[in-house]
């Protein structure tokens, strides 16, 4: 099955496979070659594989999904998670997992981009969302129903 996965970020790569087994490709080229601010890669019956890219000085926002987990691992750049009164800085190679309920923030606090992907469980956004930037994606969930 081919997938609506915007190649053309990725110099036309289709190294990706999604069908109706599982998702195959390689994630840490993915997430540093990713610029969106959000693209979801693949979404699942319990699970949701979203690729994220913060400009320096730029954050997700504070959120709480009330039925969400939420895995994160950074593959390039600085950062700081903040998940209620915790604060973690984050580099290349870090796994933050945020429980449901939990309210979050990540900010990119260096000079070039974050790049991070997210495991959702259950999924949060709908199938093959993109939302190329922070604005976009601000724009688009006041109209969208999230856990």
């Amino acid at each position: 099955m081919k997938s609506a996965f915007d190649y053309s970020i990725f110099g036309g790569s289709k190294e990706v496979v999604i069908n109706m087994t599982g998702y195959y490709g390689n994630i840490e080229d993915l997430t540093v070659k990713n610029s969106y601010f959000r693209q979801v890669l693949f979404t699942g019956q319990h699970t949701q594989l979203v690729l994220m890219s913060l400009k320096s000085g730029e954050d997700i926002g504070k959120e709480v999904h009330n039925n969400v987990d939420q895995f994160f691992r950074f593959e390039a750049g600085t950062g700081k998670v903040i998940i209620g009164n915790e604060e973690y800085e984050v580099k290349d190679g870090d796994v933050i997992i945020v429980p449901a309920g939990s309210e979050h923030n990540i900010i990119n606090i260096g000079s070039g981009d974050l790049k991070l992907y997210s495991l959702y469980s259950p999924p949060n956004h709908p199938d093959k969302t993109i939302h190329k930037t922070k604005e976009e994606a601000v724009e688009a969930e006041e109209h969208e129903h999230h856990a």
